[in-house]
């Protein structure tokens, strides 16, 4: 008999991960969170079944309840009661997201809170920042909107995030965002890149939670194209030399090929399974044909396997329970 097969014997026989290679736990977890300036209760989300937008008045509520499943951090996303073309609600120190952190870090101090640093959730065109003419027509304006960026995460900094987490793919964003939180006496507080944000088309429901979808033209001018590896391994090298402190490549499962190769640059590396990701095991196993709990935990497992240190999924609550 192949030694392989033995030992494939005897765990069958005595039930014991003994010989498991990768383990998947609740520290490995965060979850994202939805917060709606406007709502006065939790608003089901309808292309993510069982996610919620939740009002200001819950949010520390919903912390204490994650923070008692054994998850350790979760990564905030605002939908604020006011648009304009400059985002500029995103940085209000009242704004939706400034208070949420407050809120949060006054019911569960040991949560880590991560905030997401982008504007496409806060301006009435729903690009990611300040959007100007281009020779090719109206575009995102890159210096502008580093500006920007800066402004957003040194106001989510002073309202006591752990981590701030720009997702906006603009050349540049982690130094400028590092520059300004140092001026303003934040050098505690990390940078979470998303450092390969990829062009994708999973992201259709998370539009829909965010209400963060564009009025023209689309954002393959500043994220990744999927054909293109090299470059997005490039992406991650570069905001590594700016400053990152942990590095992200999003989506998750289609591109465990780049997060396997962003690894070995040696920073943290977080993984984002996003929603499409989530909205499609939940649709299948509700018709049916899948085992939601077995295919979500091997999906995360594949995850941590192509070696994430992190993993921001919607069934963060979910997995928590299942694995204990």
């Amino acid at each position: 008999m192949f030694p392989e097969r033995r030992l494939r014997r005897l765990r069958k026989r005595t039930m014991q991960p003994l010989f498991q290679e990768t383990v998947l736990s609740r520290d490995d977890l965060v979850a994202p969170l939805f917060i709606d300036e406007a709502a006065l209760a939790p608003a089901e989300i309808v292309s993510m079944p069982g996610q919620y937008r939740y009002p200001l008045t819950m949010i520390a509520e919903v912390a204490k309840e994650i923070a008692a499943a054994g998850i350790h951090a979760v990564i905030l996303f605002g939908i604020p009661a006011r648009k304009d073309a400059g985002g500029t609600e995103a940085y209000n120190p009242e704004g939706v997201i400034q208070q949420a952190v407050r809120e949060i870090k006054l019911a569960v101090p040991e949560l880590v809170v991560i905030t997401d640093v982008c504007a496409c959730e806060y301006t009435d065109h729903g690009h990611c920042g300040i959007v100007g003419e281009t020779p090719c027509g109206p575009d995102l304006l890159n210096d502008p909107s580093l500006e920007l960026m800066a402004q957003i995460a040194v106001s989510h900094a002073k309202a006591g995030a752990d981590i701030v987490a720009p997702s906006c793919m603009l050349d540049g964003m982690v130094m400028a965002i590092r520059e300004e939180l140092d001026c303003e006496g934040y050098e505690d507080t990390a940078i979470m890149s998303y450092s390969t944000k990829f062009s994708s088309a999973l992201y259709g429901p998370f539009r829909d939670a965010a209400d963060s979808g564009f009025l023209f033209g689309d954002r393959t001018t500043y994220q990744m194209s999927p054909a293109n590896p090299r470059e997005a391994f490039l992406e991650s090298e570069l905001d590594l030399k700016e400053g990152a402190d942990i590095l992200m490549v999003k989506p998750a499962g289609m591109y465990l090929d780049i997060l396997q190769s962003v690894c070995s640059l040696g920073l943290p590396v977080a993984a984002y399974q996003v929603s499409g990701e989530y909205a499609m095991i939940r649709a299948a196993a509700a018709n049916g044909w899948i085992d939601e709990k077995a295919v979500a935990l091997e999906s995360l497992l594949a995850i941590k396997r192509a070696g994430a240190d992190l993993i921001i999924t919607y069934y963060a609550r979910d997995a928590a329970g299942w694995l204990k």
